[in-house]
């Protein structure tokens, strides 16, 4: 994968101390990856870099929102991103970003591309399991919606139905612990 330029940032030239990044995120930095869970993204990537004489601490914050479908029905829907990063840089032999919060770079390096851990951050900050506020909250019509509610278990079990009296034994294992 190739480094995108706004991303990189040449350290040599800074001076020891603290300096404010910002990024815009949107569609098109998702497509350099090939990542097209997102409809649409709309955030805002901040950077506090603190430059210091043997390392570099790097804390990203991202918010803004992307739009994502929903899991239980398909609807489409902005989803709140809020997330942080805490990342050291130290200098080392060689390269090396087997730990998550710690990233080696060789001695001789003068740059740092932050494009893959602004990518991580925004990837692990969308909920596992997304669901529709509308569904939350029980606002939203969905035909989708409507028929699993036709299909439930509540729905499907007949209030009068018999049920074998060996399963009921079994059931009172259950309940005799």
């Amino acid at each position: 994968m190739r480094k995108l330029a706004e991303y990189t940032i040449p350290f040599v030239g800074l001076k020891l101390g603290k300096h404010q990044f910002e990024y815009e995120i949107d569609n098109k930095f998702f497509e350099h990856f090939e990542y097209e869970e997102f409809n649409n993204a709309n955030l805002k990537v901040d950077l506090l870099f603190e430059k210091k004489t043997t390392m570099m601490e790097l804390t990203f914050t991202v918010s803004g929102t992307v739009n994502v479908n929903c899991d239980l029905t398909n609807e489409a829907y902005d989803q709140p991103i809020d997330g942080k990063l805490f990342l050291v840089v130290k200098f080392g032999e060689e390269y090396n970003d087997e730990d998550e919060d710690l990233l080696i770079i060789p001695h001789g390096e003068f740059e740092v591309n932050v494009q893959q851990y602004i990518y991580e951050l925004v990837v692990l900050s969308v909920p596992l399991k997304k669901v529709h506020p509308g569904v939350e909250d029980g606002t939203l019509k969905s035909e989708v919606l409507d028929k699993l509610e036709e299909f439930s278990l509540k729905n499907n079990k007949k209030e009068n139905e018999e049920t074998d009296p060996r399963w009921d034994k079994l059931k009172n294992l259950l309940n005799d612990k």
